[in-house]
Protein backbone atom coordinates (compact mmCIF):
# COMPACT_ATOMS: atom_id res chain seq x y z
CA UNK A 1 0.00 0.00 0.00
CA UNK A 2 1.22 3.46 -1.15
CA UNK A 3 1.23 6.42 1.01
CA UNK A 4 2.35 9.83 0.31
CA UNK A 5 3.40 12.52 2.54
CA UNK A 6 3.06 16.52 1.22
CA UNK A 7 3.87 19.43 3.06
CA UNK A 8 2.54 22.55 2.06
CA UNK A 9 4.26 24.93 -0.60
CA UNK A 10 3.70 28.23 1.39
CA UNK A 11 4.37 28.14 4.63
CA UNK A 12 3.52 31.82 6.77
CA UNK A 13 5.02 32.58 9.85
CA UNK A 14 4.53 35.69 12.18
CA UNK A 15 7.48 38.35 12.04
CA UNK A 16 8.96 38.90 15.83
CA UNK A 17 9.61 42.62 14.92
CA UNK A 18 8.93 44.85 12.20
CA UNK A 19 10.58 48.42 11.68
CA UNK A 20 8.50 51.77 11.14
CA UNK A 21 10.75 52.25 8.02
CA UNK A 22 9.24 48.90 6.85
CA UNK A 23 5.44 49.29 7.91
CA UNK A 24 5.40 51.90 5.77
CA UNK A 25 7.03 50.60 3.42
CA UNK A 26 5.04 47.75 2.78
CA UNK A 27 1.82 50.19 2.98
CA UNK A 28 3.30 52.30 0.36
CA UNK A 29 3.95 49.56 -2.09
CA UNK A 30 0.54 48.64 -1.29
CA UNK A 31 -0.92 51.93 -2.60
CA UNK A 32 1.06 51.80 -5.58
CA UNK A 33 -0.24 48.41 -6.45
CA UNK A 34 -3.97 49.90 -5.76
CA UNK A 35 -3.49 53.03 -8.32
CA UNK A 36 -2.25 49.98 -10.84
CA UNK A 37 -5.45 48.05 -10.26
CA UNK A 38 -7.55 51.29 -9.78
CA UNK A 39 -6.08 52.45 -13.31
CA UNK A 40 -6.99 48.91 -14.95
CA UNK A 41 -10.77 49.30 -13.55
CA UNK A 42 -10.66 52.87 -14.36
CA UNK A 43 -10.29 52.32 -18.19
CA UNK A 44 -12.18 48.97 -18.23
CA UNK A 45 -15.40 50.96 -17.13
CA UNK A 46 -15.01 54.05 -18.30
CA UNK A 47 -12.88 54.25 -21.12
CA UNK A 48 -10.56 57.01 -19.38
CA UNK A 49 -7.38 57.56 -19.33
CA UNK A 50 -6.01 56.72 -16.18
CA UNK A 51 -3.58 59.20 -15.94
CA UNK A 52 -5.77 62.10 -16.34
CA UNK A 53 -7.84 60.61 -14.16
CA UNK A 54 -5.22 61.11 -11.00
CA UNK A 55 -3.97 64.36 -12.23
CA UNK A 56 -7.85 65.42 -11.60
CA UNK A 57 -7.64 63.61 -8.23
CA UNK A 58 -4.79 65.56 -7.14
CA UNK A 59 -6.54 68.65 -8.62
CA UNK A 60 -9.33 67.93 -6.29
CA UNK A 61 -7.44 68.11 -3.46
CA UNK A 62 -4.42 71.21 -4.09
CA UNK A 63 -5.96 72.52 -7.12
CA UNK A 64 -6.50 75.91 -5.35
CA UNK A 65 -5.86 77.40 -1.96
CA UNK A 66 -9.56 77.33 -0.89
CA UNK A 67 -9.09 73.38 -1.65
CA UNK A 68 -5.69 72.57 0.59
CA UNK A 69 -7.10 74.70 3.35
CA UNK A 70 -10.24 72.73 3.28
CA UNK A 71 -8.35 69.31 2.84
CA UNK A 72 -6.13 70.29 6.21
CA UNK A 73 -9.66 71.20 7.89
CA UNK A 74 -11.00 67.85 7.39
CA UNK A 75 -7.66 65.86 8.44
CA UNK A 76 -7.68 68.12 11.45
CA UNK A 77 -11.49 67.22 11.97
CA UNK A 78 -10.93 63.21 11.40
CA UNK A 79 -7.57 63.12 13.28
CA UNK A 80 -9.18 64.57 16.32
CA UNK A 81 -11.94 61.84 16.06
CA UNK A 82 -9.09 59.25 15.62
CA UNK A 83 -7.32 61.05 18.90
CA UNK A 84 -10.43 60.28 21.18
CA UNK A 85 -10.41 56.68 20.12
CA UNK A 86 -7.24 55.83 20.39
CA UNK A 87 -7.03 55.76 24.49
CA UNK A 88 -9.93 52.77 24.34
CA UNK A 89 -8.68 51.25 22.01
CA UNK A 90 -5.30 50.71 23.30
CA UNK A 91 -7.49 49.31 26.61
CA UNK A 92 -9.66 47.35 24.30
CA UNK A 93 -12.51 48.93 25.09
CA UNK A 94 -14.44 49.61 21.31
CA UNK A 95 -15.60 52.94 21.87
CA UNK A 96 -17.94 52.60 18.51
CA UNK A 97 -19.79 55.97 19.82
CA UNK A 98 -17.86 58.25 18.89
CA UNK A 99 -20.28 60.10 16.41
CA UNK A 100 -22.97 60.03 18.80
CA UNK A 101 -20.15 61.60 21.03
CA UNK A 102 -19.22 64.61 18.55
CA UNK A 103 -22.98 65.29 18.13
CA UNK A 104 -23.86 65.40 21.96
CA UNK A 105 -20.58 67.71 22.19
CA UNK A 106 -21.84 69.43 19.20
CA UNK A 107 -25.14 69.69 20.52
CA UNK A 108 -24.27 71.53 24.11
CA UNK A 109 -21.86 73.71 21.86
CA UNK A 110 -24.90 75.06 20.01
CA UNK A 111 -27.48 74.57 22.92
CA UNK A 112 -24.96 77.70 24.61
CA UNK A 113 -24.89 79.68 21.47
CA UNK A 114 -28.24 79.97 20.75
CA UNK A 115 -28.97 80.59 24.40
CA UNK A 116 -26.61 83.09 25.72
CA UNK A 117 -25.53 84.50 22.07
CA UNK A 118 -26.99 87.85 23.27
CA UNK A 119 -26.72 87.85 26.51
CA UNK A 120 -22.61 87.32 27.96
CA UNK A 121 -19.50 88.60 26.16
CA UNK A 122 -18.06 86.70 23.46
CA UNK A 123 -14.78 85.59 25.45
CA UNK A 124 -17.02 83.84 28.56
CA UNK A 125 -19.65 82.47 25.71
CA UNK A 126 -16.29 81.08 23.86
CA UNK A 127 -15.43 79.87 27.27
CA UNK A 128 -18.56 78.03 28.19
CA UNK A 129 -18.77 76.44 25.00
CA UNK A 130 -15.71 75.10 25.13
CA UNK A 131 -16.31 73.65 29.03
CA UNK A 132 -20.19 72.24 28.54
CA UNK A 133 -19.65 70.49 24.67
CA UNK A 134 -16.40 69.14 26.86
CA UNK A 135 -18.01 68.03 29.37
CA UNK A 136 -20.80 66.64 27.26
CA UNK A 137 -19.31 64.10 25.12
CA UNK A 138 -17.25 62.72 28.06
CA UNK A 139 -20.87 62.15 30.12
CA UNK A 140 -22.04 60.16 27.02
CA UNK A 141 -19.00 58.28 26.49
CA UNK A 142 -18.70 57.32 30.08
CA UNK A 143 -22.01 56.08 30.60
CA UNK A 144 -21.13 52.71 29.07
CA UNK A 145 -17.55 52.98 30.73
CA UNK A 146 -19.75 52.56 34.06
CA UNK A 147 -21.59 49.63 32.70
CA UNK A 148 -18.36 47.92 31.81
CA UNK A 149 -16.65 48.49 34.51
CA UNK A 150 -19.52 47.42 37.12
CA UNK A 151 -21.50 44.70 35.22
CA UNK A 152 -19.29 43.64 32.46
CA UNK A 153 -21.67 44.90 29.30
CA UNK A 154 -20.72 44.70 25.90
CA UNK A 155 -19.11 47.95 25.34
CA UNK A 156 -19.68 47.12 21.70
CA UNK A 157 -23.57 47.13 21.50
CA UNK A 158 -23.59 50.17 24.59
CA UNK A 159 -21.91 52.93 22.39
CA UNK A 160 -23.63 52.30 18.87
CA UNK A 161 -27.25 52.11 20.45
CA UNK A 162 -25.62 55.44 22.42
CA UNK A 163 -25.45 56.98 18.95
CA UNK A 164 -29.11 56.61 17.99
CA UNK A 165 -29.92 58.26 20.86
CA UNK A 166 -27.79 61.28 20.23
CA UNK A 167 -29.32 61.72 16.98
CA UNK A 168 -32.51 61.84 18.05
CA UNK A 169 -31.73 64.40 20.85
CA UNK A 170 -30.15 66.37 18.17
CA UNK A 171 -33.23 66.21 16.02
CA UNK A 172 -35.99 66.91 19.07
CA UNK A 173 -33.40 70.21 19.45
CA UNK A 174 -33.47 70.73 15.99
CA UNK A 175 -36.95 71.39 15.89
CA UNK A 176 -37.16 73.23 18.68
CA UNK A 177 -35.10 75.39 17.63
CA UNK A 178 -35.70 75.72 13.67
CA UNK A 179 -35.36 78.66 12.31
CA UNK A 180 -37.55 79.90 10.25
CA UNK A 181 -40.49 77.98 11.66
CA UNK A 182 -41.14 74.61 9.76
CA UNK A 183 -38.03 74.56 7.84
CA UNK A 184 -36.74 71.75 9.87
CA UNK A 185 -33.06 73.06 10.37
CA UNK A 186 -31.78 75.81 12.40
CA UNK A 187 -29.51 77.17 10.07
CA UNK A 188 -26.84 79.86 10.97
CA UNK A 189 -26.70 80.73 14.32
CA UNK A 190 -25.96 83.67 15.49
CA UNK A 191 -25.27 85.10 11.82
CA UNK A 192 -25.75 88.75 12.57
CA UNK A 193 -23.75 89.08 15.72
CA UNK A 194 -21.76 86.36 15.47
CA UNK A 195 -21.81 85.29 18.71
CA UNK A 196 -19.55 82.30 19.98
CA UNK A 197 -17.75 82.17 16.63
CA UNK A 198 -14.00 81.55 17.01
CA UNK A 199 -11.73 83.88 16.28
CA UNK A 200 -10.47 83.82 12.36
CA UNK A 201 -6.40 83.78 12.47
CA UNK A 202 -5.44 85.73 9.31
CA UNK A 203 -7.15 85.59 6.22
CA UNK A 204 -7.08 81.23 7.54
CA UNK A 205 -10.31 80.40 7.99
CA UNK A 206 -9.69 77.10 9.53
CA UNK A 207 -5.90 77.50 10.50
CA UNK A 208 -6.77 77.65 14.06
CA UNK A 209 -8.54 74.39 13.99
CA UNK A 210 -5.71 72.94 12.32
CA UNK A 211 -3.07 74.36 15.12
CA UNK A 212 -5.55 73.14 18.20
CA UNK A 213 -5.80 69.26 16.68
CA UNK A 214 -2.01 69.28 16.38
CA UNK A 215 -1.58 70.44 19.40
CA UNK A 216 -4.00 67.64 20.71
CA UNK A 217 -1.75 65.32 18.55
CA UNK A 218 1.55 65.86 20.88
CA UNK A 219 -0.39 65.39 24.27
CA UNK A 220 -2.16 62.12 23.75
CA UNK A 221 1.01 61.03 22.12
CA UNK A 222 2.77 62.05 25.19
CA UNK A 223 0.07 60.91 27.50
CA UNK A 224 -0.09 57.41 25.96
CA UNK A 225 3.80 56.89 25.62
CA UNK A 226 5.22 58.84 28.33
CA UNK A 227 2.76 58.96 31.64
CA UNK A 228 1.75 56.57 33.68
CA UNK A 229 -1.77 56.56 32.75
CA UNK A 230 -1.00 55.89 29.41
CA UNK A 231 1.24 52.63 30.81
CA UNK A 232 -2.14 51.16 32.41
CA UNK A 233 -4.24 51.89 29.69
CA UNK A 234 -1.44 49.93 27.63
CA UNK A 235 -1.41 47.02 30.47
CA UNK A 236 -5.42 46.64 30.74
CA UNK A 237 -5.66 46.29 27.26
CA UNK A 238 -2.81 43.49 27.14
CA UNK A 239 -4.82 41.77 30.14
CA UNK A 240 -6.95 42.58 32.77
CA UNK A 241 -5.57 39.66 35.24
CA UNK A 242 -2.27 40.99 34.78
CA UNK A 243 -3.51 44.57 35.47
CA UNK A 244 -5.24 43.83 38.80
CA UNK A 245 -2.25 41.36 39.33
CA UNK A 246 0.25 44.95 39.85
CA UNK A 247 -1.95 46.70 41.53
CA UNK A 248 -4.00 48.30 38.67
CA UNK A 249 -7.65 49.55 39.52
CA UNK A 250 -8.94 48.44 36.02
CA UNK A 251 -12.55 49.82 36.85
CA UNK A 252 -10.85 53.22 37.73
CA UNK A 253 -8.94 53.36 34.20
CA UNK A 254 -11.90 52.40 31.98
CA UNK A 255 -13.82 54.93 33.61
CA UNK A 256 -11.04 57.46 33.43
CA UNK A 257 -9.79 56.60 29.88
CA UNK A 258 -13.51 56.90 28.48
CA UNK A 259 -14.30 60.23 30.21
CA UNK A 260 -10.40 61.28 28.52
CA UNK A 261 -12.33 59.89 24.99
CA UNK A 262 -15.47 61.64 25.01
CA UNK A 263 -13.97 64.77 26.15
CA UNK A 264 -12.29 64.85 22.93
CA UNK A 265 -14.95 63.69 20.99
CA UNK A 266 -17.06 66.83 22.73
CA UNK A 267 -14.07 69.07 21.63
CA UNK A 268 -14.59 67.84 17.82
CA UNK A 269 -18.23 68.99 18.21
CA UNK A 270 -17.09 71.96 19.59
CA UNK A 271 -14.97 72.84 16.90
CA UNK A 272 -17.35 71.71 14.00
CA UNK A 273 -20.24 74.27 15.63
CA UNK A 274 -18.57 76.41 17.09
CA UNK A 275 -15.51 76.93 14.49
CA UNK A 276 -16.62 75.06 11.08
CA UNK A 277 -19.93 75.08 10.52
CA UNK A 278 -21.71 77.86 13.17
CA UNK A 279 -24.69 75.44 12.83
CA UNK A 280 -25.94 71.97 14.46
CA UNK A 281 -27.40 68.87 11.92
CA UNK A 282 -27.99 65.57 12.22
CA UNK A 283 -24.87 64.45 9.68
CA UNK A 284 -22.82 67.08 11.18
CA UNK A 285 -20.07 63.96 12.48
CA UNK A 286 -20.38 63.03 9.04
CA UNK A 287 -19.82 59.30 9.36
CA UNK A 288 -16.22 60.23 11.11
CA UNK A 289 -16.83 58.32 14.20
CA UNK A 290 -16.49 55.26 12.33
CA UNK A 291 -14.10 56.39 9.85
CA UNK A 292 -11.96 57.41 12.25
CA UNK A 293 -11.57 53.39 13.75
CA UNK A 294 -9.98 52.86 10.34
CA UNK A 295 -7.08 55.79 10.90
CA UNK A 296 -6.60 54.60 14.48
CA UNK A 297 -5.79 51.06 13.48
CA UNK A 298 -4.24 51.79 10.37
CA UNK A 299 -1.46 53.81 12.33
CA UNK A 300 -1.41 51.21 15.10
CA UNK A 301 -2.59 53.66 17.65
CA UNK A 302 0.25 55.83 17.18
CA UNK A 303 -1.20 59.41 16.99
CA UNK A 304 1.86 60.77 14.92
CA UNK A 305 1.21 57.75 12.34
CA UNK A 306 -2.40 59.08 12.45
CA UNK A 307 -2.05 61.94 10.79
CA UNK A 308 -0.54 60.41 7.64
CA UNK A 309 -3.34 57.60 7.72
CA UNK A 310 -6.13 60.94 8.20
CA UNK A 311 -4.68 62.39 5.32
CA UNK A 312 -4.73 59.07 2.88
CA UNK A 313 -8.74 59.02 3.22
CA UNK A 314 -9.45 62.53 3.33
CA UNK A 315 -7.24 62.94 0.09
CA UNK A 316 -8.89 59.84 -1.74
CA UNK A 317 -12.42 60.77 -0.65
CA UNK A 318 -11.67 64.77 -1.76
CA UNK A 319 -9.85 63.46 -4.53
CA UNK A 320 -12.87 60.73 -5.78
CA UNK A 321 -15.06 63.62 -5.33
CA UNK A 322 -13.73 65.42 -7.99
CA UNK A 323 -13.23 62.74 -10.34
CA UNK A 324 -16.90 61.84 -10.21
CA UNK A 325 -17.89 66.08 -10.63
CA UNK A 326 -15.33 66.48 -13.55
CA UNK A 327 -16.03 63.24 -15.81
CA UNK A 328 -19.62 63.40 -14.95
CA UNK A 329 -19.06 59.71 -12.99
CA UNK A 330 -21.83 58.90 -10.36
CA UNK A 331 -20.42 58.40 -6.83
CA UNK A 332 -20.35 54.51 -7.10
CA UNK A 333 -16.99 55.16 -9.07
CA UNK A 334 -15.70 56.71 -6.20
CA UNK A 335 -16.41 54.64 -3.61
CA UNK A 336 -14.90 51.32 -6.20
CA UNK A 337 -12.01 53.35 -6.19
CA UNK A 338 -12.06 54.25 -2.23
CA UNK A 339 -13.03 50.01 -1.60
CA UNK A 340 -9.88 48.94 -3.83
CA UNK A 341 -7.22 51.58 -2.09
CA UNK A 342 -8.71 50.27 1.60
CA UNK A 343 -8.65 46.77 0.44
CA UNK A 344 -5.00 47.11 -0.27
CA UNK A 345 -4.16 49.00 2.19
CA UNK A 346 -5.87 46.66 5.01
CA UNK A 347 -4.70 43.78 3.42
CA UNK A 348 -1.07 45.48 3.53
CA UNK A 349 -1.30 44.43 7.48
CA UNK A 350 -1.22 40.96 6.81
CA UNK A 351 2.68 41.37 5.00
CA UNK A 352 3.07 43.82 8.04
CA UNK A 353 2.86 41.16 10.41
CA UNK A 354 3.41 38.11 8.67
CA UNK A 355 5.71 36.72 5.93
CA UNK A 356 5.47 33.54 3.37
CA UNK A 357 7.97 31.28 2.77
CA UNK A 358 7.79 29.33 -0.62
CA UNK A 359 9.86 25.65 -0.37
CA UNK A 360 9.41 22.59 -2.45
CA UNK A 361 7.04 19.86 -2.13
CA UNK A 362 9.46 17.32 0.06
CA UNK A 363 6.53 14.44 0.11
CA UNK A 364 7.97 11.01 -0.43
CA UNK A 365 6.33 7.79 -1.72
CA UNK A 366 6.73 4.89 0.94
CA UNK A 367 5.03 1.20 0.79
Amino acid sequence: MNKKNHTSLIHISKRREVSLGRRWGIRALAIILAFVLSAVVTMIITGLNPIEVYATMLKGAFGTPRKMWTLGQEIAILLCVSLALTPAFRMRFWNLGGEGQVLIGGLACAASMILLGDKIPNALLILIMTVTSIAAGALWAVIPAIFKAKWGTNETLFTLMMNYVATQLVAYYIIVWEVPRGSGKIGIINQNTQAGWFPQIGNFKYLLNILIVLVLTFVVYVYMKRSKQGYEISVVGESTNTARYVGIKVERVIIRTLLLSGAICGLTGLLLVGSTNHTITTTISGGRGFTAVMVAWLANFNPIAMIFSSFLLVFFSQGAGEISTAFGLNQSYADIMMGIVLFFIIGSEFFINYKLHLRKNTGKEGA
